[in-house]
């Protein structure tokens, strides 16, 4: 049976007080609970603070580009079914640069969990505003507040039928190891929005302005009910639901390539020489 210890990686580099090393501790709680040993497990990233994490787990990992998360994710869980696929990224890089790849990704439903440190900054290049910064905020390169009102990634996902839409808060490790847990054992594309304060540029979404705001959806909330999950993630101000929102069964992308429906592409034969006439067109 695994333990947290396994997955250690590299020592964390980070402000003090930053919510992604609760992130991090929190995940390998999650796996190591769950007995998923680290060799089954890849975890993908992109660019920015959220994207440092494969460089702290003992795992399978991939760093990526910026905003190019999901890609990289979605094609190495096409290519071997038998992995535990994470995507961390976060809220500028999933929501901003990525944000193109989040819609589709919500549309094809891989089985594949997304983790989005979402601390409603630019955390890594200097405090500008994300696309989840609140409008009006003052930041290093908006001196007159941001004009634009912010994305809600969450009813962005509901509304798009996404199999699975929860929003944890780093402050919380022990609820945000569940829902961790549930997404990355749901069957279909699983998005867990995490908010996390930024220590050093966000002075205003810090861990008391949350805590003072956040609730647990209880059992009176019915995740399978898309109009009342809708409702919910559009609360936000001086209460801030979290917990499930949404769950719904749809087949998963990998589950409709004929390609693979019998066999893994990791578990198929292959010869360079059925494509080395193609190659050699290249020389």
């Amino acid at each position: 049976m695994p333990t947290s210890e396994d997955y250690k990686g590299q020592v964390p580099a980070g402000c003090p007080g930053c919510g992604n090393f609760n992130i991090l501790s929190t995940i390998k709680q999650a796996l190591a609970e769950l007995g998923i040993e680290p060799w089954e497990v890849l975890v993908v990233s992109g660019i920015g603070q959220a994207g440092k994490l494969p460089h702290y787990i003992k795992c399978q990992t991939f760093n990526g580009l910026h905003g190019r998360t999901l890609p990289v994710a979605i094609a190495a869980k096409l290519a071997n079914q038998s992995l535990h696929v994470i995507a961390v990224a976060g809220d500028g890089d999933c929501y901003g640069e990525g944000g193109n790849h989040f819609i589709h990704a919500i549309r094809r439903n891989t089985n594949v969990s997304l983790f989005v440190h979402n601390n409603q900054i630019y955390g890594l290049t200097k405090g500008q505003a994300s696309p989840t910064t609140a409008e009006g905020t003052y930041t290093t390169i908006q001196p007159y507040g941001v004009l634009q009102e912010p994305l809600n990634p969450l009813a962005l996902a509901i509304s798009q039928n996404c199999s699975f839409v929860a929003r944890g808060f780093a402050g919380d490790q022990e609820h945000l190891k569940e829902l961790m847990k549930a997404a990355i054992t749901y069957k279909g594309f699983a998005l867990l929005d995490i908010l996390q304060p930024c220590v050093t540029f966000n002075k205003i979404n810090t861990f008391k302005w949350y805590r003072d705001r956040i609730y647990k959806l209880g059992d009176d909330h019915d995740p399978h009910n898309q109009t009342k999950a809708f409702e919910k993630s559009l609360e936000w101000g001086d209460k801030i639901p979290n917990g499930i929102f949404y769950k719904h069964k749809r087949d998963i992308y990998e589950e409709k390539v004929p390609a693979i429906q019998e066999k893994s592409l990791v578990r198929q034969k292959f010869s360079i020489d059925e494509v080395k006439h193609e190659i050699e067109k290249f020389y």
